[in-house]
């Protein structure tokens, strides 16, 4: 987002009312002299005109036009305007005695004291609506940082849970894979840790995570499991969130394995230009469900990650027949 200089808006407001001022010098440059007013009149009053529309912008209105206050607006409108017009006619009668105030004469001194004024309640407005549209895209924002920031920081908790869940399970069986799986878990943890805080990052090394995840798990269940892991990473220097793939992943291998006859999980990553096209499939069983009290945080973590950082860039379809569990998603990414 390109950022105005300081000098911005004080520049837009000179050059208006000077394009103001400077009208009536060519509009009526050829015209006589009819409304027997001096011609310094119509400078001056304007710049007088132009602090009684700061004025009202700035300080009245805001100050006065309040639910408790409005019934004093009004009335100290109504005695500036008297008090402009006897002001005005106090000066040409000082400086111009001979000068005699006509209908015309008092219409062109009482009338552009009320445009004005008009004028700068339209601004003052106009502006308090854009200082609150700005404050609300302000507390979005950091509601946005505050969701994301609670959001990522259950992705570490519930990682290890999973990861501490399947050491135990080698552990268990006094299996030689132990000390592997543990140096695969510590570049793992390298990575959430000094990596992941990150806002975004290309998307190579999710690649490599989600590849590390992968090849940890196989440690744990070898041949188990018919496992197919494609990539086609066309453009791998676009940015992603970091962790937004691996739950799905997680939620394959957790509900995936165990007593499922012929267990699969096929994986596939596309990249095509911008777009990023991410599947997951895998069969499961439903008698002796692995689900307990934490199944499902993964996924609704990185649903809410989805609708907070990619709105309207992001199709995930997710198909349960009983049988078999089918995430797709397809992801515009930032390149």
């Amino acid at each position: 987002m390109r950022i105005r200089p300081a000098y911005f808006t004080p520049g837009i407001h000179i050059l208006i009312w000077a394009l103001l001022l400077l009208i009536p010098f060519f509009v009526f440059r050829n015209v006589p002299n009819n409304t027997g007013l001096p011609g310094q009149f119509f400078f001056i009053t304007n710049i007088y005109h132009i602090g009684l529309f700061y004025l009202n912008a700035y300080f009245l209105y805001p100050k006065l036009f309040t639910y408790k206050r409005w019934w004093i607006y009004i009335p100290v409108l109504i005695a500036l305007i008297n008090l402009t017009y006897y002001i005005k006619v106090y000066f040409l009668k000082l400086f111009y005695p001979d000068l005699i105030i006509n209908s015309i004469n008092h219409r062109i001194i009482f009338f552009p004291t009320i445009g004005f004024l008009i004028a700068s309640i339209i601004f003052r407005v106009i502006l308090d609506r854009l200082n609150r549209e700005k404050l609300e895209k302000e507390r979005k924002a950091e509601r946005l940082a505050s969701e994301l920031k609670f959001l990522r920081s259950q992705i570490s908790p519930h990682f290890l849970f999973n990861m501490m869940t399947n050491m135990v399970s080698l552990a268990r069986q006094k299996s030689d894979l132990l000390e592997p799986s543990l140096l695969k878990l510590s570049d793992l943890l390298r990575y959430m840790l000094y990596e992941s805080g990150e806002e975004k990052f290309q998307v190579s090394k999710e690649i490599i995570y989600l590849k590390n995840y992968i090849e940890l798990q196989q440690l744990r269940f070898g041949e188990d499991v018919n496992l197919r892991f494609e990539i086609q990473d066309g453009n791998a220097d676009c940015y992603i969130e970091p962790m937004l793939l691996i739950p799905f992943v997680e939620n394959a291998f957790k509900h995936g394995i165990g007593i499922v006859d012929k267990p699969f999980i096929k994986i596939k990553l596309e990249i095509k230009e911008q777009h990023l096209f991410f599947s997951v499939i895998n069969n499961y069983s439903t008698r002796g469900s692995s689900k307990d009290k934490s199944s499902g945080i993964g996924l609704a973590n990185v649903k809410n990650r989805l609708n907070l950082l990619y709105p309207k860039k992001y199709k995930l379809l997710i198909d349960d027949d009983g049988s078999i569990y089918t995430v797709k998603l397809n992801l515009e990414l930032t390149c």
